[in-house]
């Protein structure tokens, strides 16, 4: 009769436990969870929350907002002074009070500190080590996951050490010495040492169970793997033939232009409405309205009610001009300019120079000086990317060490305008070309801390500063430029200076990540993305010394260098 509640289920309303089709005891409550060893259950009254025993007594008199259930003979429970470990009595396990506590397994237990962070601790409610997570979660087997600020995840062991110090997007603790893993290119196994046990990659793929796992491919296909990655059993054909995946790739172009199109007429200005009043409104041609938002339908970017109106959707509401991250303006920079040097691809591959000057004898940044409209409009859509882009810079380097700070060909200013934010004391200048900083104000809240100036990155710079900031700079430009530019911002500092290159590292990975935006970078302006060697080297020529890299949750990296 002692371990009778091992029998226990809830009831259809979780008020009660049943015990073989009857109630276990007279009592009802709001809410009750499973019991646990040693023989209590979480139970939720109009007194508070605590634990009950198998005949629905309260187990001890203490009250909490929430109980949850014994692991390892402790329980989790919120209280009005925060989160903590309770033993079977009631009474707390230690003194310290968290944001959030999780359960014990194998002597650790996630839980997150007040500032946000999270840690394993021991059962005396203190850390387990010294370093703090963007999250942590269970131990199993004798590791546990953790994920760092830029989003990547790891293993480590009880004593908070890296067990292969191998990062991922996503990773699962280990079952019988393998873990899933995804990385860029997507799901797959590793090993203890974070090695790939194969070179496919999934949708999505389950634990192994005796040598098998049931994986889901990109196509659709559902198939059951070894621990080769060879398909043994396949499930389900493919949704998608590879002829028709690719033919999806090759008339991406529709997209664009049917995302251009839509910006130009106004339609996500125009919406709600329906296809008739959004064809007549703007205008457009006989049936051209319904044609249109099929399409757009189809993109995802607009859905429709059931009285025949169209909205937009939470990725096309980005679309309308008054959405404070608007990428209208992109999608006539993609649709235009970049789509009329990209059709120049092959000749850019041919000779190595930006397709954009091949069509049109200038340079895609020249060419902006002579038509004041395209300016205005490129800048606005590169100062959204850098709103969302750049959001997490400021809190990912500690630019405050500086007291004032050079943007060079900084745009509109929006990364300066975040670091200002965040550092009080800092001060900062932007450079650009004189039609950029004639027509860029600063917003009121940073305006005494921030100047503009107008110089040339390829002359000498007007400004001096020992912290000099390139943000999304020398991918626009060839080798040869970009050592130019460098060089031009050594000049521009003392020994000991700080530069910052913010760029995306390419890595050497078999995922190919990157590329494409690489050849973007030769089409519209000849530059190209970089390896962190390649990045290394430049810096070395022009006189820096490549200190330490520090990955962001954006595409980005920050690069600190030291001038030698």
């Amino acid at each position: 009769m002692t371990n009778q509640w091992r029998e226990y289920s809830l009831s259809s309303d979780g008020s009660y436990h049943v015990h073989r089709g009857h109630p276990a005891y007279a009592s009802r409550f709001l809410e009750v969870l499973k019991f646990h060893a040693p023989g209590l259950a979480p139970a939720r009254d109009a007194s508070g929350a605590y634990h009950i025993k198998p005949d629905g007594r309260p187990a001890y008199n203490a009250r909490y907002v929430r109980t949850f259930g014994f692991y390892e003979g402790f329980a989790a429970v919120h209280s009005d002074d925060g989160w903590f470990h309770v033993l079977p009595d009631g009474s707390p396990l230690y003194r310290e009070r968290y944001a959030w506590c999780g359960n014990f397994q194998e002597g650790r237990c996630p839980v997150q500190l007040p500032d946000g962070g999270y840690v394993h601790i021991t059962d005396y409610g203190s850390p387990a080590y010294g370093e703090c997570h963007r999250y942590a979660g269970d131990f199993k087997d004798g590791f546990a996951v953790v994920q760092r600020k830029d989003g990547k995840h790891s293993h480590i062991d009880r004593s908070g050490n890296l067990l292969h110090n191998r990062w991922f997007v996503d990773l699962d603790v280990f079952h019988k010495n393998f873990a899933r893993s995804r990385d860029e290119r997507g799901w797959h196994h590793v090993d203890l040492g974070g090695l790939p046990l194969y070179e496919r990659r999934f949708s999505n793929v389950e634990p192994f169970y005796n040598g098998q796992a049931r994986a889901e491919g990109f196509d659709g296909s559902l198939s059951v793997i070894n621990e080769s990655g060879e398909n043994l059993v396949e499930l389900r054909r493919p949704l998608r033939s590879p002829l028709e995946e690719l033919s999806a790739d090759m008339v991406g172009v529709w997209k664009t232009q049917t995302i251009r199109a839509a910006v130009e007429l106004g339609v996500f200005d125009s919406l709600s409405a329906s296809a008739e009043e959004i064809e007549k409104g703007l205008p457009l041609a006989e049936s051209a309205g319904p044609r249109l938002m099929r399409a757009l339908t189809e993109l995802g970017l607009t859905w429709q009610d059931g009285k025949g109106v169209y909205h937009p959707t939470a990725k096309g509401s980005y679309l309308r001009r008054t959405h404070p991250l608007s990428l209208s303006d992109a999608a006539l920079h993609w649709g235009g300019d970049s789509a009329a040097a990209w059709s120049a691809a092959g000749r850019s591959l041919r000779t190595g120079r930006s397709g954009f000057e091949e069509l049109h004898r200038e340079n895609f940044f020249d060419s902006l000086q002579g038509r004041p409209e395209e300016l205005q409009s490129y800048h606005r859509a590169m100062a959204a990317y850098a709103r969302h882009d750049y959001a997490s810079i400021a809190g990912a380097v500690n630019f405050g060490v500086h007291h004032h700070i050079l943007d060079a060909a900084g745009g509109t200013g929006e990364l300066i305008f975040a670091l200002l934010r965040a550092f009080p004391n800092l001060t900062a200048t932007v450079m650009d070309r004189p039609e950029v900083v004639g027509a860029t104000v600063a917003p009121t809240d940073v305006a005494e801390r921030c100047g503009f100036i107008a110089g040339d990155l390829f002359l000498e710079w007007p400004v001096a500063s020992n912290a000099v900031v390139l943000a999304r700079v020398l991918h626009d430009w060839p080798d040869d430029a970009t050592l130019r530019i460098l060089r031009r911002a050594r000049e521009a500092m003392t020994v000991g200076g700080a530069l910052y290159v913010i760029e995306m590292a390419l890595e050497e990975s078999s995922s190919g990540s990157g590329g494409l935006l690489d050849l973007n970078m030769l089409v519209m302006t000849g530059g190209a993305e970089r390896s962190l060697e390649q990045f290394r080297i430049l810096l070395a020529q022009a006189g820096f010394e490549l200190l330490e890299v520090t990955t962001t949750a954006a595409i980005s990296s920050v690069i600190r260098a030291k001038a030698v």
